[in-house]
């Protein structure tokens, strides 16, 4: 019985150390994350703000995803969602801020389906599809801020004097 147990105590270690592999590694322009399929990619980008405590960065990332973007519509002032499934993420830029004390997240990014047409807009939501995501964020020093803007009616980053 004490063989058994311990054969399930140790599947159990090793099991949660496999949930808990490192998704990102320090390098000298910043960090590398490397996301898995199914991975929440906003919150893993805001998971990874928290935990490193990043003042504000920007971000560049590829790989394979399901992704909703959204076109922002002015004159209703909402944005028009548009999803697309197992889409190569060509190219995904953003700039990582905050906002009344919560991580801000801006994120553009353009993606191709099997026939190479290419559909992009604003990032409203997306996951990691079958593969990986590979995300070079760059950290800078000064702590960025995002604002609503009253006059746009949305969100706007502030470079300064920010209230």
């Amino acid at each position: 019985m004490k063989t058994i147990y311990s054969i399930f105590l140790i599947m159990g270690l090793f099991s949660a150390s496999a949930q808990t592999k490192k998704q990102y590694v320090k390098v000298p322009e910043g960090y590398l994350m490397v996301l898995e399929q199914g991975d929440d990619i906003l919150k893993k980008l805001e998971e990874f703000a928290m935990s490193e405590n990043i003042p504000s960065a920007n971000f560049t990332g590829m790989g394979f995803v399901n992704m909703k973007f959204g076109y922002f519509n002015f004159d209703t002032k909402e944005y028009e969602p548009k999803e697309f499934k197992d889409v190569e993420l060509a190219a995904m830029q953003g700039t990582i801020a905050w906002q009344k004390g919560k991580v801000s997240i801006h994120a553009h990014g353009v993606v191709t389906d099997k026939t190479f047409a290419a559909y992009g807009g604003h990032i409203l939501n997306g996951t990691v599809g079958k593969g990986t995501l590979e995300v070079m964020i760059f950290v800078h020093d000064k702590k960025f801020e995002r604002v609503k803007d009253e006059v746009k009616v949305f969100n706007v980053l502030c470079l300064e004097n920010c209230r």
